[in-house]
């Protein structure tokens, strides 16, 4: 049985600690390796490794740095397969969605080898008689990215590459559920040449992330996952003096307006709604249907949630995986069972499928539930599955008005052909990422991803402008030059320019 282990230092290393945790394939439901599940000795070990490389790497030279990520960033597309293989083995996703993810996080690598320009400061000549100001920009030191099993790959590039880049050094706390992507990342940042010590993974549960929230030698702390945890992960690591990057979790809707080309909205849904498994914090989980796009509405959702191709994820043709546990797959089942009791209508009904020569596998089938009202289970807790709920609403009005309600605000979506509907939306609505005819609204990596409400904990969202401010702090700094035996006279008041 393979173990997977910390990688400190530039190398694997076995945790101080003897736990360890199954990994499974999602598709057979086999125990596949085992984990290692480090504690605070061994984030203390990540912590001496990546203080002792700052020393350093926070001293080279902008032009190394980011020659090092241009390196990485290739080896990230020659291993794009590779890496696709090992996340969906561990997750679940297909193949092709996992080198999706490849693809987006590898944007951020890409944001990161031009730096160059966004870490310019600026100068002010002659700001008082012989007087200059300029500003510049430094990293923090160590700094550490806890994330989410569903973006083994991306969420992490989300953080690193621009830690890095500005010149700290990096702890990774992946998910114990399918950490090997972690590990791979860090052999291609070595052949990159990284210095051995910038970028280090460490394993574990809670006891790992208690260790990195409370370590003195951490200086920023940033988190992915669900809304609870990341109040608890921003809460205790400011409470121990660091910065936090704390994004929790989603209920997001998109709104489909009787102008709409149903034909169009229903494609994006369902993919927004069933790719991954719906174990996405930007999928769909809710459609908004106004007026007499209800029942058209519907009727070809049903079509197309039926459509969904359901197999591994390394299989052919496969569109939709299983779900990443087995826990997973029984909490979503249940929530299929509990709407049907609340007064849900059934539509498609995912419940008990099974994949030939898998049956094993943690699959459910894509799900879909109509006449869904806010009160309900299934509207008001995150499924994180191949749930959309519908819930029908008279006009644009009142559709902005329930999703305003909701205690989220990651991402929203509307379908519409109108101009004046669409711009009446985007500035109403209290979400912080919005897609007009656009199902899954993540940014580019040259912004930052960040939503409301409960979606954001604190006010740091990701990557983009946002991470480059998050990983940095400035200096100004004001000099003056007299000449040689020139006598400058100074005041005993407040100074002031002049």
């Amino acid at each position: 049985m393979k173990t997977i282990e910390h990688w400190i230092g530039g190398s694997p290393t076995l945790s101080s600690a003897t736990a360890t945790q199954p990994v499974y394939n999602p598709a057979t439901g086999a125990e596949q390796a085992r984990v290692v599940l480090g504690g605070a000795a061994d984030v203390d070990a990540a912590v001496q490794a990546a203080t002792a490389a700052f020393e350093t790497w926070s001293e080279s030279s902008l032009t190394q740095r980011t020659q090092v990520m241009f390196a990485f960033r290739q080896l990230l597309v020659e291993h794009e397969e590779e890496l696709g293989r090992i996340i969906s083995a561990e997750h679940g996703k297909t193949v092709d969605d996992a080198r999706g993810e490849i693809v987006r996080g590898r944007e951020v690598v890409e944001f990161a080898c031009g730096l160059g320009d966004i870490l310019k400061g600026g100068f002010s000549d002659q700001v008082s008689r012989g007087v200059d100001v300029h500003n510049f920009r430094q990293p923090l030191g160590v700094v550490a990215g806890i994330t989410p099993f569903n973006f083994p790959a991306m969420v992490p590039l989300w953080m690193h590459p621009i830690a890095i880049a500005t010149g700290n050094t990096f702890i990774l706390k992946p998910s114990e559920r399918d950490p090997s992507a972690a590990t791979f990342v860090a052999e291609l940042y070595q052949r990159a040449g990284l210095p051995d010590g910038v970028f280090n993974v460490v394993h574990g549960g809670k006891d790992a992330v208690d260790a990195i929230l409370t370590h003195s030698g951490i200086h920023a702390v940033s988190f992915v996952g669900s809304t609870p945890i990341a109040r608890y992960v921003h809460e205790r690591a400011t409470a121990h003096g660091k910065r936090v990057q704390a994004l929790g979790g989603a209920k997001n809707h998109a709104v489909v307006l009787p102008d709409a080309d149903l034909e169009f909205a229903a494609n994006h849904i369902t993919a927004g709604a069933y790719g991954s498994a719906g174990e996405r914090c930007m999928a769909l989980s809710v459609a908004v249907a106004v007026g007499s796009a209800a029942d058209g509405l519907v009727e070809v959702l049903e079509r197309k949630a039926r459509e969904v191709k359901v197999g591994p994820g390394d299989a052919p043709g496969t569109e939709m995986g299983p779900l990443v546990t087995k826990a997973a797959q029984e909490r979503v089942e249940n929530a299929v069972g509990t709407a049907a009791t609340q007064g849900a209508t059934v539509v498609v009904d995912g419940r008990g499928l099974k994949v030939d020569g898998h049956e094993s596998g943690f699959f459910t089938g894509p799900s879909l539930l109509d006449h869904v009202t806010a009160e309900m289970d299934a509207y008001r807790e995150e499924l994180f599955g191949p749930v959309l709920a519908i819930v029908r609403v008279d006009t644009l009005d009142e559709a902005i008005e329930l999703i305003n309600a909701n205690p989220y605000g990651n991402g929203t979506a509307l379908f519409t052909g109108s101009g004046e509907a669409a711009r009446r939306f985007q500035r109403k609505v209290g979400v912080g990422m919005i897609g007009i005819n656009v199902p899954v609204p993540v940014p580019m990596s040259y912004y930052s991803f960040g939503g409301w409400k409960d979606s954001l904990i604190g006010d740091s969202p990701i990557h983009g402008p946002e991470g480059i401010r998050f990983y940095t702090r400035p200096k100004v700094v004001t000099t003056r030059w007299p000449q040689p035996r020139q006598q400058v006279a100074a005041g005993f008041s407040f100074p002031t320019a002049g």
